[in-house]
């Protein structure tokens, strides 16, 4: 059964990981440093992430160093282009609207 994107990124700790993986790859121990969770929240959310293809990891000496996986946020990107097609035709449309009423 696949993984729902949008349910594992609900969660605001996961985004915040994944915040801090878009400047560099990061350990566990970085991360927990980083955003101030205990180490057992941060792994247990770095396992969901992983899952579901958000992340890869490496192991460096004793360290697992997380990094971000592109490709499954291609797909969520490629999920969400035609909403984003329709909320642009619609806020087009609303421009079109508003500057016919600014008109004399």
């Amino acid at each position: 059964m696949p993984v729902d994107a949008l349910a594992v990124l609900a969660e605001p700790a996961r985004r915040r990981i994944l915040d801090e993986l878009r400047h560099a790859d990061l350990s566990v121990g970085a991360l927990v440093g980083a955003l101030q969770m205990s180490q057992p929240a941060v792994s247990k959310h770095l396992r969901v992430l992983r899952d579901a293809g958000f992340v890869t990891c490496r192991t460096a000496a004793q360290q697992r160093i997380y990094h971000l996986e592109p490709e499954r946020f291609r797909a969520l990107d490629a999920w969400l282009a035609p909403y984003r097609a329709l909320w642009t035709r619609h806020l087009d449309a609303l421009e079109r609207h508003l500057d016919s009423e600014e008109q004399p």
